[in-house]
């Protein structure tokens, strides 16, 4: 690839990025993109911004980009979590090293590489890229030790920086446990593989076995039933009621006809509701005997939550091996109440192993699959061969600037799009193995499209062209590091065309959140629809940390082998941190934390990075017989593995489990100040199933059925009910005779049926007492 191809490739993404940039300045300050662009600030805050015309809202601005640098830590912590926290931290850590080594190789190395052969230089737009990499070399050189220097700073102040920001992370993990004091599920513990029992039920049998073996430390439990089709029901009722409870004024109006919306698209209208009589108080009370009288099958499925009194005591019973089968009571702690995963909670423990190899053989064939576009995408950088395979092209491939097309911009665009597949693959992979946490689930898929692009982006571009053809050069272990050091600086090339493509235009798609910008279009001007103000979308970590380590990784093993990709980074690593410390602050919402568990991924993919780094330079050295490089290389490497030892033996063990310590001493205080009582009292109905349904504060509806004798039409009147408690009033200020009294009906019916599926008991009403009882859940 000549140096023209890639200033092509890098002038068509910087114009990409500053008309991103411009269109979202001016698009975030639109009234009708306000859902787009502030969706977790409007779930907070429910407010709006102004319809007024200001000329200011068309004018480009760089505003956004010093609030989110006036942002810090601590405000991020407290507005996105310890999550977003730790993204932002790999952030600071790339850029901090990659500007150091930026400094040194380009600098020193740069120079040595393009000099490093006796040859007449043309004009660097049509030099080649090669001759920036250290393949420009002469062999036996006497300057190798330049590089070899440059390994040992840039792995050294890697390393430094690595556990510094370890150490940090582990202080804030800890923090986030000792702040999180009521957390319920620091009391909880998943018990699954319950065996089951002809002569008694699930509940009995839970109840029983750790009354015997745990009867100083267990408080209650509760059994998780298998409801699935009947949970979408009542989650989908209770949506509804949201949707309602912010209107005021409660009178229906059975003269008020349904109202007629326009479909921006084909003209057609379509009625938004049709109103039904109301039925009289005497009938929904026979509605409601008859409902409860409904029964379901027995639906446990052998797991349950078993609450302790103790944080010490849920700790040690999830830690331990509870029965000499160990495929039987199968404790760890209890993910939060909104990150629980129920889907999965009801597979049978037995079957997971086999979910995990079936998800690990699939993804290895999709990884083996993907190996299709990716060779047909490095023949685009090789100009000879695909005119040879396709000489129908020669005449167009002939000109100057599509041959600069071709070879530098179009095979890192088709890469990006195939590259769209690969996270709702693995997020599906990642469901079918059966994690028991939202977080979880997402963290699989980071894993797996992490070790996907790795593979995929970096090991196949760079073995496609010098490996695949030649399968045997594999076959020997001893020769992996040679076969890395030919290819990885002819690579490196299309790498920095990668990084502009997938990098730079990806931010700007990022803040312009393009998918989210069209579909409020089209609800709003297509559709007609009213916006759903419920739904704030949450950080895709599982796309865009892997995308992050992998740059990482690109930079680490081209930083001496070829120093011209560490500017085009170090400007991705700038621009994300800007980029993504906005949406955090006002797209994204953290409905669900993992407690900074995507730090240990990141620090492993970089001491991955680092290692690989210095095998390549070892190949290079060897090939470029310099031994006392390839000496000096061997150290180094044992070096970095055995601190990546000392960090595991250190650190890891604060992101495994909980300290003992520290739940002792909350556990004291809690005692002490007395909110042990209340916190065990809330345990109770921390993890129902539905809890949130049992009981839905409503106001009486009084129904204005003569609207001439209430005065006119238009205005609605609040009776409240007295023997009821004062609760927001509900009614819906356009569609007045919605009857919203059927919605609290269909919610408590089909609570009242599952209260009764899970006790056995006689028909009671909802509320405050269908609570779940510590003695009979």
């Amino acid at each position: 690839m000549k140096v023209g191809a890639l200033l092509t490739s890098a002038g068509i993404n910087i114009s990409l990025c500053i008309l991103f940039l411009s269109l979202y300045s001016v698009l975030r300050k639109q009234p009708q993109n306000v859902k787009v662009y502030f969706g977790r600030r409007i779930a907070e805050e429910n407010s709006r911004l102004r319809e007024a015309f200001i000329l200011e809202r068309f004018v480009p601005s760089a505003s956004w980009i010093l609030r989110s640098l006036r942002c810090t830590e601590d405000e991020l912590l407290a507005t996105a979590g310890l999550d977003a926290v730790v993204f932002n931290r790999i952030l600071v850590f790339s850029i901090r090293i990659f500007s150091l080594a930026a400094f040194l190789c380009v600098l020193g190395v740069l120079p040595l590489n393009y000099f490093g052969q006796d040859m007449l230089h043309v004009r660097i737009p049509s030099a080649s890229l090669e001759t920036f990499t250290i393949g420009n070399m002469q062999e036996r050189s006497r300057w190798l030790w330049v590089h070899c220097v440059a390994l040992y700073i840039i792995s050294g102040v890697a390393c430094l920086l690595l556990y510094l920001e370890y150490k940090h992370i582990a202080r804030l993990r800890l923090l986030h446990v000792s702040r999180a004091s009521t957390n319920p599920s620091h009391f909880t513990v998943l018990v699954r593989g319950v065996p089951k029992s002809t002569k008694e039920s699930i509940s009995c049998t839970v109840e029983s076995f750790f009354t015997k073996y745990h009867a100083s430390s267990y408080l209650s439990h509760q059994i998780i039933y298998k409801v699935g089709k009947l949970q979408k029901i009542v989650t989908g009722a209770k949506k509804a009621y949201k949707k309602f409870k912010h209107f005021k004024g409660t009178t229906v109006d059975q003269r008020c006809g349904p109202i007629t919306y326009r479909c921006g698209l084909c003209g057609a209208s379509s009625k938004s509701f049709e109103l039904l009589p109301v039925e009289p108080e005497q009938e929904m009370k026979k509605h409601d005997v008859k409902d409860s009288e409904l029964s379901l099958p027995d639906k446990d499925c052998g797991a349950a939550f078993v609450f302790f009194k103790t944080r010490y005591a849920a700790l040690v019973v999830s830690e331990i091996v509870q029965t000499s089968n160990p495929m039987e009571w199968v404790t760890s702690l209890a993910p939060d109440r909104d990150d629980v995963y129920w889907s999965n909670l009801w597979l049978p423990y037995k079957q997971l192993w086999i979910r995990r190899i079936v998800t690990l053989s699939g993804s290895i064939v999709f990884m083996f699959l993907f190996l299709i576009p990716v060779t047909f995408i490095q023949g685009l950088t090789q100009l000879e061969q695909l005119q040879q395979r396709l000489p129908f092209l020669n005449g167009i491939l002939k000109k100057k600037y599509i041959t600069q097309l071709v070879t530098g911009y179009l095979p890192s665009v088709i890469l990006q799009i195939f590259l769209y597949t690969v996270p709702p693959t693995m997020m599906f992979f990642s469901t079918l193995e059966g994690p028991v946490s939202h977080s979880e689930r997402k963290r699989s898929a980071c894993c797996k499209v992490l070790y996907f692009t790795i593979w995929n982006v970096f090991f196949v571009n760079v073995l496609s062209g010098s490996a695949i053809s030649q399968v045997n050069a594999l076959s020997s272990p001893k020769d992996i590091p040679m076969v890395l050091a030919r290819a990885v600086p002819v690579q490196a090339t299309f790498f920095t065309t990668y990084v502009l493509t997938s990098g730079w235009a990806s931010l700007s798609s990022e803040l312009m959140q393009l998918f989210g910008l069209t579909w409020n279009f089209i609800m709003k001007y297509v559709l007609r629809m009213k916006e759903d103000s419920y739904f704030v979308p949450s950080f895709p970590y599982h796309t865009e940390v892997p995308k992050v380590l992998l740059f990482g990784l690109l930079g680490f093993t081209c930083s001496v082998l070829a120093p011209l990709i560490l500017p085009f980074l170090l400007v991705y690593f700038f621009l994300g941190y800007v980029v993504y410390r906005n949406q955090f602050l006002n797209v994204y919402c953290t409905k669900y934390d993992t407690g900074g568990l995507y730090w240990p991924i990141a620090h492993y993919t970089t001491i991955f990075s680092i290692v690989l780094t210095q095998i390549i330079c070892l190949g290079v050295f060897g090939l470029k017989e310099s031994p006392v490089a390839a000496g000096f290389t061997v150290p180094l490497i044992i070096l970095t593995l055995l601190f990546n030892q000392y960090c595991s033996n250190r650190l890891r063990p604060l992101f495994k489990t909980l300290p003992a310590q520290d739940l002792i001493d909350m556990d004291r205080e809690d005692e002490q100040s007395g909110r042990m009582d209340d916190i065990h009292h809330r345990l109770h109905s921390a993890y129902c199933q539905f809890a949130d349904t049992d009981d839905i504060p409503l106001k009486g509806v009084h129904v204005d059925r003569d609207a001439d004798a209430s005065g006119s039409s238009g205005e609605s009147s609040c009776k409240e009910d007295t023997n009821q408690p004062t609760t927001s009033d509900i009614s819906h200020p356009t569609l007045e005779g919605l009857p919203v009294n059927r919605l609290r009906h269909a919610v408590r019916s089909l609570s009242s049926i599952i209260r009764l599926q899970k006790r056995g008991l006689s028909p009671q009403p909802a509320g405050p007492s269908a609570d779940v009882n510590p003695q009979t859940a």
